[in-house]
């Protein structure tokens, strides 16, 4: 694969992430959907955190968005991807649809950074530095 090739899929996983994070994720919660405090209240949170979720998730997406902190991004997200599966699993919910979803999004949040980043390639090579 060569280096276009490399970024152009990249921003394709990468898009297709910050795309299902936005219309699946941070929309409903900034939009204060019923649904949100719903499943919130199920999972055992107590009423009015869906809107600071939301804009902790939007921030995160938009610092992983610019180039320059996108790394930073994906770290904080992957923060909010552990809450969230520690919060299944306390809940006890099924462990391939509910636990390991944060799991699957973060795979295509990173291997999209990864494709896109070369400071990402080198940063995490397994050839020594020269």
């Amino acid at each position: 694969m060569n280096d276009q090739q490399r970024l152009w899929l990249g921003r394709l996983m990468s898009g297709l992430f910050v795309l299902f994070m936005l219309a699946a994720s941070i929309g409903p919660k900034l939009m204060g959907a019923a649904v949100v405090e719903e499943t919130l209240q199920q999972l055992g949170w107590p009423a009015g955190y869906g809107l600071l979720i939301g804009a902790i998730e939007l921030l995160c997406v938009l610092l992983y968005l610019w180039p320059r902190s996108s790394i930073h991004g994906a770290i904080l997200t992957m923060a909010l991807f552990g809450g969230a599966m520690a919060t299944q699993i306390r809940a006890e919910m099924p462990l391939f649809s509910h636990i390991l979803f944060s799991v699957y999004l973060a795979v295509l949040m990173w291997g999209g950074l990864w494709l896109r980043s070369a400071r990402l390639r080198q940063l995490l090579s397994l050839k020594p530095a020269l």
